[in-house]
């Protein structure tokens, strides 16, 4: 499978594509939202932004692993956030587990989530390598 990722000075600083044009792919991930609120040993990680963000983006690659893809076969995200504070942070996070080739992304502030202690939810699909 052949990705192309499209984009310019902008993308690049933000951490996300404008387009990402793939050929030739059988098989397609959709991500259903993944949040963070509570770590992997059950701890919860209410009120901490970057450990929540962290665990988000760790589960989202448990998820792809199962499903036969990695991190870096996203073609595209969706972000929300509790706070529109947390944008800056939440790209800088971002870089850790995507450093490169990154995804088309948006982030929307919501004024709440289902679960009152997450404070951020991702969703997108990914397109196997």
């Amino acid at each position: 499978m052949k990705k192309l990722f499209v984009h310019g000075t902008r993308q690049k600083q933000h951490g996300y594509s404008a387009a990402v044009v793939t050929e030739g792919a059988s098989r397609i991930v959709w991500l259903a939202g993944h949040s963070g609120q509570t770590a992997d040993d059950g701890r919860s990680l209410a009120g901490n932004f970057d450990a929540q963000c962290r665990q988000t983006f760790c589960n989202i690659e448990r998820t792809l692993r199962e499903a036969g893809c990695e991190l870096s076969d996203l073609v595209t995200t969706t972000t929300f956030l509790i706070d529109a504070r947390y944008t800056l942070r939440m790209r800088e996070l971002r870089a850790e587990f995507l450093p490169k080739d990154f995804p088309g992304s948006a982030a929307i502030t919501v004024s709440g989530f289902a679960d009152p202690t997450m404070m951020i939810e991702i969703q997108g699909f990914a397109v196997p390598a």
